[in-house]
């Protein structure tokens, strides 16, 4: 490696610094947590395994890189460059919240403590930092393929889902909204859609489907989605039968040729959200139409 080469950094704080910053000491915070018959220790552990392991992946990279740290929190507003090496230090979640800010640029992802994380999407450790990191700048790596959803709006605003779109009221109410995919179309009541990826088949849309199979007291096993599937899956929750609102059209594919429209009937509160950021949400009331499928970007997450 060498100097002109840059890697940016991502990180984001661990449960006990943003149990510091709400209640600013360490000491208070330690009241708290144990107050609630939690052991600190546990939280104190966490926080320094993980400033070790982002420092030692800092040292190993700054001597023969350009190394940028960015916090979690900034990821909405950072402009990634089309060669940086972007590394991230952190649990599963953290990648693909990065992933969906990404332009093609390769994802190495490294697991800052093994023992504690399953790290499904998490293939690296530590010690494997600058041999990845100068495999990828010489161009000697292989990626997995990860395909991502789109949301569009028609007021120009979009979103990308490395796992999934919610679409509905933000609050515990329920959405109202017209559903087209494909040629079929059908008015809703209900607490929202989620359209999940392949990759986030394995999360929300699979405790969606979990919990309507036990209803149904069906006991068959859940299939996941192909990271890489040329197809979203979605799922409407539930959906309210009336007069004027259907229950026909609640689950099925999101495909190329089959996209899927949303026209907003909610005078206030409507959103749209994904992977989880619920404050990086687009408002969803009435008048607005949202368009979701297939976004043309990839995800790479190097393996």
């Amino acid at each position: 490696m060498n100097v002109d080469i840059k890697v940016i950094l991502v990180t984001r704080r661990t449960r006990l610094q943003e149990l510091v910053a709400q209640y600013n000491t360490e000491e208070q915070t330690r009241f708290v947590i144990e107050s609630r018959g939690q052991r600190f220790q546990e939280y104190y552990q966490e926080n320094s395994n993980y400033l070790q392991a982002v420092t030692a992946v800092e040292a190993v990279l700054t001597p023969s890189a350009r190394v940028q740290k960015l916090d979690r929190e900034f990821l909405p507003n950072f402009i990634f460059g089309p060669k940086d090496i972007v590394v991230v230090v952190g649990q599963d979640g953290l990648v693909a919240n990065t992933l969906k800010y990404l332009k093609g640029q390769p994802l190495i992802a490294i697991n800052p403590e093994p023992s504690r994380y399953d790290g499904v999407l998490l293939p690296f450790e530590v010690k494997d930092a600058r041999a990845i990191v100068g495999d990828v700048a010489r161009g000697i790596f292989k990626t997995k393929n990860i395909t991502l959803g789109r949301a569009e709006i028609n007021d120009g605003q979009e979103l990308i889902a490395v796992n999934d779109f919610f679409i509905g009221p933000r609050s515990h109410t329920s959405a109202r909204y017209e559903l087209t995919v494909g040629s079929k179309m059908e008015a809703h009541s209900s607490s929202g859609i989620i359209v999940s990826t392949g990759l986030g088949s394995t999360g929300w849309m699979k405790s969606v489907l979990a919990g309507a199979q036990g209803i149904a007291g069906t006991d068959r096993e859940l299939a996941s989605m192909p990271w890489d599937c040329d197809y979203l899956q979605f799922a409407v929750r539930e959906p309210f039968p009336s007069q004027t609102t259907g229950v026909d059209l609640v689950f099925g594919q999101v495909t190329r040729q089959s996209r899927m429209t949303v026209a907003s009937k909610m005078a206030s509160h409507g959103v749209i959200f994904s992977d989880g950021m619920v404050d990086d949400y687009i408002e969803f009331n009435s008048g607005a139409i949202c368009t979701v499928g297939i976004s043309d970007a990839v995800g790479r997450l190097v393996v």
